[in-house]
This record gives C-alpha cells, structure tokens and sequence, in this order.
C-alpha cells in the first residue's frame, strides 16, 4: 500500500461541504451493507437459493470490499483522492443497480463483488480525508460525525429496506443508492480539491496479490466447508492449502520486501497493532449479530418484513446516540475506561439474548438492541481515536486501509462461522431433543396434548417434528450468542496494551501527545 496521507493537518476551504460530501458517500456504503439484511429471505424466494447460498449475498460483497480496502492507500497517491472518490462513487451506483436487476444468484453474487470493489475505497479515502482536515483536538468529534454515518445503515437501513421490500421491491433496496450517489457524486466534484498524485508510485502486486488469494480462499472455505463435510472434501482441503500458502507468501514477503504491499513499520505502533485485533472482534460482533437478527425475527418470530426493521432500527439508534456523547468525551475520559465499557455492554446485551425464548416480547428486542447499540457506540470512536492516536501521518492512507481491512475480515468470518455453527446446532439439538418425544412419553397421556400432537399419527408427528425443529433452533441461536458474549469478554484484558493519548502543551506545537 502506498502512503496516501498528507500532513498532520491541511486548512481547507469550504471545509463544511467537503464533510458533509464524504459523509454521505459512507451513509451510502453503510446503508447498502444493512438494507439488503432484511430483504434475504425476498432475495433467497427469487433467485432460488438455499439457506446457506444466500449468505453469499453478504459475504461477497464484504470479501471484495476487504481485498480492495487495502490497495485504497496507493490508488489515492497515485491518481489523487478526488478521482479515485468519484470513481468509486460512480462504480458503486452503477453496480448497485446491476445488483437491481439481477435475474440468477450468480449474477447478484457477481455484481455484490463488484459492488464491494468499488465501495470499498468510499470508507478509507472519506475517513483519510476528515483526519487530514480536522486538528487533532478537533479529531475525535470528526471521528464521532464519521461514526454517526456508519450507524446511519443499521439505525435507517433495516425500516428503509423492510418497507421498499413490502411496498414496492426487493431491488429497490439497490436502486435507492442512484439519488445518494448522485448528490455525493456532484459534491466532490465541487468542493473537493484534488491532492497531489505521486506518479512513480507502485503496487506490490506480490503482497497484494498473495492477500487477495488468501482472503478469497479463506472466504470459500468457510462458506462451503459445512455444505460439502469440511475436509472430507478434495475441494475445502485444496482452498484451506492455498489459504495458508497465500497468507505465508504474504507474511514472508511484508517483512523481507524493500516496498511491501503492507509496510511492516505500522505494526511497529503498538496501539495500532492492538486495534487491529480490537475492530476485528467489533466487525465480527457487529455484522454477525445482525446477520443472526434477521431469520431469527423474520423466519423464527414470523415477523413481517417491516416490522423487523422497526424492531432492529434502535440497534443503530443506541450506537448513533452513544458517538455523540462519546465524542465529546475523548480527551477528558481514559479511552481505555471507554473501550472497556463498550466491551461490557455488548457482552452484557449478548447475554441477554442468550435468555430469549420464543415468546420474547418486541419491546424486550427493542430495548435489548438499543443496549447493543449503546455498547458499540462506546467502542467506534475510542477505538478509531486510540488507534491513530501515535500513527505518523505518513502512514495514515496505510492504516486506515488496514484498519478496515481488519473489520472487514472480521464481519465476513463472523456472518459465515455464526451461521455454520445456527445450522450445525440446530441438527444436533434436534436429534438431542427428539429423543425424549416418544409415545411413551408420560406427557400424551393428557388428552388436550394427545390430541394436538399424537406421535402416533401423521398429523401429530408432523406438529411434533414442527416445534422441535422451533426449539432447536432457538437453542441454536442462544449458543451464538453466548459465543459473541464470550468473544466481547475475551477482547476486555487487551485495554492494558494501550497507551492512552492525553494532550500536552508543547512548544512549537499545539497539538502534541504524550502517552502514559
């Protein structure tokens, strides 16, 4: 990857208008990432997909947008971020509506990568962009506005998507990103100032090609291992071998190459290196968590398309509501103090979803999900804060690719092993659990159950298998989310190896940061 930074701070003009350019262009990418979540199961019905194929729909688009996250620092020194932000926006768009119009599930899974390709330069390049134009002081309430775009998805996402879907179209869930598009579009043509291009700069096309390769096997991998018995399959041994080939080349080449596709000075800053680990856990309790919420509403609850939304829209509504408040604490809270919270929250919120059964009441979701949300919302900016707290400027268009690279990784492992472990714990609680209903069961000698569910008769048996098929999958979903709660807890002992930035009047510099 390229340094595509500039300076610790570049005075703009019009510096409103540029933000509010970037911004949207993320509220589209955000929007897109959580709309499509309660418009699957329309999806699945129309292209034909089984319950496993249609995760692929998510995973895809995830996929392609980590393989392409990286390179975002080179591309945007060598071409300039105004170019390669327009570029992006105008792909993205189009892409979506191919994603509109796609007839087959291998051609929305196609156009989903190359939606993924060209949005995944809108987060780092917006995110890159607030850094440089804001002083450092000022930095961790751009990050908390940037956040705030981020949750805008999960908070409109699911209510915009369930009624588009119910009211009018799946695909329109894809063609609402043309008007959106358009305005970022016409807006970084207008106010956005091009940066200065380095025209000798070149890609690692070694590391980033043996990355890409990595993070495509692996995605395979895990998307068709439970499908076809893991390594019981000539195919899954082969793509687990190029995965571990491909990460190797990849490690070997960073640290002996002279210009490496990722330069391994970043992993010099510690606090860099812990947040790597720290917003892989958040993407993968951020987007798996809500890839869970889905079917369990929809399939599970019986709930309708736009009831759904509503109820999954104060997950993002805590978030979003937490950013701002947060963001106003950066500088006067240990961020270490604030990630812990978060961290607490989140696993408390998974806790108690770990207790739902399938009479859990909507207002019970609702409050629960706002308290998710909540616990997300102290993680996002502290964490972005921390991380680039001792980052040099040089290396920001590096590490802000990294860094989502690193949740995006983390979203897509998240969404594909919850939902192989939802379909594997489902087969074996309901073998566990037909084994008590049997005829001799004591419980058929009460003449109302007998006659509802007599496992002596087709009807009955039917009904049976029917609510053990329900409870199974019930106690399927408990066990993922007691495993996010555990992961959230696991991630806690980690605060130590930060180092919080406090600031410090230093001569010459108004904006030095000294670390205890």
């Amino acid at each position: 990857m390229a340094d595509a930074a500039g300076p610790a701070f570049v005075r703009v003009a019009n510096r409103g208008a540029i933000t509010a350019c970037v911004i949207l262009s993320v509220v589209m990418q955000a929007l897109d990432t959580t709309i499509a979540n309660v418009a699957l199961p329309y999806i699945q019905g129309s292209v034909s997909a089984s319950a496993d194929q249609i995760n692929w729909v998510l995973t895809s688009y995830i996929v392609a947008a980590a393989i392409m996250t990286p390179p975002s620092g080179f591309l945007a020194a060598r071409f300039g971020r105004k170019r390669v932000l327009s570029a992006a926006i105008v792909g993205f768009v189009v892409a979506s509506m191919l994603c509109g119009a796609a007839q087959s599930l291998s051609q929305i899974v196609g156009f989903r990568l190359l939606q993924g390709f060209f949005g995944a330069a809108l987060v780092p390049i917006s995110q890159g962009i607030l850094l440089d134009i804001y002083t450092p002081e000022e930095r961790g309430s751009a990050m908390a506005l940037f956040g705030v775009s981020v949750m805008v998805g999960p908070v409109l996402g699911p209510v915009i998507g369930g009624w588009l879907t119910e009211n009018i179209s799946w695909r329109w869930v894809f063609y609402i990103n043309l008007p959106l598009g358009a305005l970022a579009f016409t807006g970084v043509a207008i106010y956005l100032k091009e940066t200065a291009t380095n025209a000798v700069a070149k890609l690692d096309w070694i590391g980033f090609g043996a990355l890409s390769l990595g993070i495509a096997s692996l995605q395979i991998f895990l998307d068709r291992g439970a499908q076809l018995d893991w390594f019981d399959s000539g195919e899954i041994i082969i793509e687990a071998a190029v995965c571990a080939a491909a990460f190797y080349i990849l490690v070997v080449h960073t640290f002996t190459a002279q210009n490496s596709f990722i330069k391994p000075r970043l992993f010099l800053d510690r606090n860099f290196s812990v947040g790597l680990i720290f917003i892989f856990v958040v993407g993968i309790t951020y987007l798996a968590s809500m890839a869970l919420m889905t079917p369990y509403l929809q399939t599970l609850m019986g709930y309708p398309v736009v009831t759904a939304g509503v109820v999954m829209g104060p997950r993002g509504l805590g978030t979003m509501v937490c950013m701002f408040v947060v963001g106003r604490m950066i500088g006067k809270v240990d961020i270490r103090l604030l990630l812990t919270a978060g961290l607490g929250v989140s696993a408390w919120a998974m806790y108690d979803m770990s207790g739902w059964t399938p009479d859990v009441s909507q207002t019970t979701i609702m409050v629960t999900g706002f308290i998710q949300g909540a616990g997300l919302g102290l993680l996002f900016v502290p964490l972005t804060t921390v991380t680039f707290a001792t980052l040099p400027a040089q290396f920001r268009g590096d590490g802000t690719g990294l860094y989502n690279l690193s949740r995006n990784i983390g979203s897509s492992v998240g969404i594909s092993f919850v939902a192989y472990l939802l379909t594997r714990n489902t087969q074996v609680n309901h073998a566990e659990i037909s084994n008590y209903v049997t005829a001799y069961n004591r419980v058929f000698e009460n003449p109302a159950i007998k006659q509802a569910w007599d496992p002596l008769k087709l009807a009955g048996r039917a009904a049976l298998d029917e609510m053990v098929t329900k409870q199974a999958t019930v106690i399927a979903y408990i066990d993922d989310f007691k495993l996010l709660m555990l992961l959230c807890l696991a991630a806690i002992p980690l605060v130590i190896l930060l180092r919080s930035p406090k600031r410090q009047e230093a001569p010459g510099d108004d904006h030095a940061m000294v670390m205890e």
